[in-house]
């Protein structure tokens, strides 16, 4: 398995990660034997990249993950966040209060059944909280021991910067694929210019680039993506149009669509670290073989010509999640 290291840390990871998300319902309700079993194959295949969040499952998907991997521990980068969590009555909640973070960090430790989160990011940028007073309660965290490093989510390029002003930030990590190319130009300069590490969830564009997901009712049920709008019926027929480039590469290269989305991924930096989700060990075997995937220069043209920037119909998030990203 390649490495790659994050920004200026010594967290160096495998190329590409897993992220856990889909282990708890969230693209439909999984099956968490199946879960586990991907998780343990990943180790198999040298993924040491494993990400979680305190939202996903409120609190469950650490739950299933520190156990998992409790055996291994020692040789993987276990990477968590704070910052969002699941309301009693349903829908999403933000906090970034200092007091409030630090209960975060204990609870995930506890969860995760480890004495040190090796990546800790926070999830959103809480609105009503400061950022630096929140990046700085998670550096106390870091200071007493009970984190190595710290990361931002779904951040602006100035947000960036007043984040790392005020602890060190060594990850980045925001939705970035084909068709989803906003990081592209100053944020990810940003990065660079800083020393900061980038992470790509959704490389594979929550699955639209697997080619697999033509109309929502190839969607399992109860499956969040039905309320993106990227995903209506209407949008995913007017998008359906931007595979033809991606599935001519993959026919020629002899793998899946799949692989070339994440190939491109790769390709873009060697401080990229996409962490593709899943909960397949199928699937995961895949992603891993995207390693072995060359995308050559006439490859990379034909695919950034059919996907600009806008290229894709349809917002990426919906909309009562717009107040929390690029903030």
């Amino acid at each position: 398995m390649r490495t790659r290291r994050l920004g200026n840390s010594d967290l160096e990871v495998s190329a590409v990660g897993l992220g856990c998300m889909s282990m708890t319902p969230f693209y439909g309700v999984p099956d968490q034997d199946e879960s586990v079993a991907t998780l343990r194959r990943a180790v198999e295949l040298g993924v040491t990249f494993f990400d979680s969040s305190l939202f996903y499952g409120n609190g469950r998907n650490e739950e299933i993950i520190g156990p998992a991997l409790k055996d291994v521990r020692d040789r993987i980068t276990l990477a968590t966040k704070c910052g969002v969590y699941v309301k009693h009555e349903g829908g999403s909640g933000y906090c970034g209060d200092p007091e409030y973070v630090r209960q975060c960090c204990d609870g995930s430790l506890y969860r995760l059944k480890t004495d040190v989160i090796d990546l800790w990011y926070l999830h959103r940028v809480d609105p009503d909280t400061p950022v630096e007073e929140t990046v700085g309660a998670m550096g106390r965290c870091v200071e007493a021991g009970k984190v190595r490093a710290i990361g931002v989510c779904e951040v602006k390029p100035s947000t960036l910067r007043r984040a790392h002003a005020a602890y060190p930030v060594t990850a980045l990590q925001s939705e970035y694929s084909l068709w989803t190319r906003g990081p592209e130009g100053e944020l990810l300069k940003t990065c660079r210019e800083l020393g900061i590490g980038f992470v790509p969830y959704g490389p594979l564009g929550r699955g639209f680039l697997t080619g697999a997901i033509k109309s929502q009712a190839d969607l399992p049920d109860e499956d969040r993506r039905t309320v993106f709008p990227r995903f209506s019926n209407e949008n995913l027929s007017n998008n359906r149009p931007l595979l033809d480039a991606v599935n001519e590469i993959a026919t020629a290269k002899d793998c899946t669509s799949a692989q070339v989305a994440l190939a491109w991924v790769l390709a873009q930096g060697d401080d990229i670290v996409p962490i593709p989700g899943t909960r397949r060990v199928a699937h995961l075997e895949q992603n891993v073989a995207a390693l072995d995937v060359t995308l050559d220069a006439g490859d990379l043209a034909k695919l950034d010509q059919a996907f600009p920037a806008d290229a894709a119909a349809g917002h990426r998030v919906p909309d009562f999640q717009l107040p929390y990203i690029d903030q």
